[in-house]
């Protein structure tokens, strides 16, 4: 008789609800009014587990920046299917604006943070650029399925407007005002530009 293989489902739910805590508490100390250094011990403390709870759940600190990223988009409901579905290429545009500054608005302080502590950490910033040449691409790919031909330099112009940084600034100077009107028709602009 061979051993049967025992999976319990508790045991997956505590490991999820333990994924969970320690990401909550990694984005808490990034949201923080006086943030502490951003630590995995730091980290730890804050979830209530040990360093190797939070190696076990992610595999590395790699691992833990990846899941909090994924779980700052899944929290800002990002997703560009609206996008690809939009009936031209104006809509497409503004759907994949909205859906970064929507993004971009759910956790600015965060992403602030986490932006500026990359300036420091190789690993952060090479993770973060990995993120943005993922929205790069996807832009590259929104313009390619509507069979809009633009150089590079467009795409790179485009893209940096619907970059954090861009959103951050114009957030910034007028908390009142929505900024993805601005930057859509910044958007906008530089595409009618480039299409001649």
């Amino acid at each position: 008789m061979s051993p049967r293989v025992y999976k319990s489902d508790k045991r997956q739910a505590a490991a999820e609800d333990t994924r969970l805590r320690i990401l909550t508490a990694a984005r808490s100390l990034l949201a923080a009014a006086k943030p502490t250094q951003i630590t995995l011990d730091g980290i730890a403390k804050a979830a209530d587990v040990s360093r190797q709870t939070v190696y076990n759940a992610f595999g590395t600190r790699a691992g833990l920046l990846e899941a909090l990223f994924d779980g700052l988009a899944t929290r800002a409901g990002v997703d560009l299917s609206e996008a690809f579905a939009a009936p031209d290429v104006d809509a497409a545009l503004r759907r994949f604006t909205e859906t970064f500054s929507r993004f971009w608005a759910a956790d600015p302080v965060a992403i602030r943070r986490l932006r500026g502590m990359a300036v420091l950490d190789s690993e952060l910033d090479r993770l973060l650029r990995e993120r943005d040449d993922m929205r790069r691409t996807a832009l590259g790919s929104l313009l390619a399925a509507r069979g809009v031909e633009v150089g590079p330099e467009t795409i790179d112009v485009v893209w940096q407007l619907t970059g954090f940084e861009v959103y951050d600034g114009l957030a910034r100077r007028d908390p009142e005002r929505d900024p993805t009107g601005p930057i859509a028709d910044a958007v906008s602009a530089v595409y009618a530009a480039a299409r001649g």
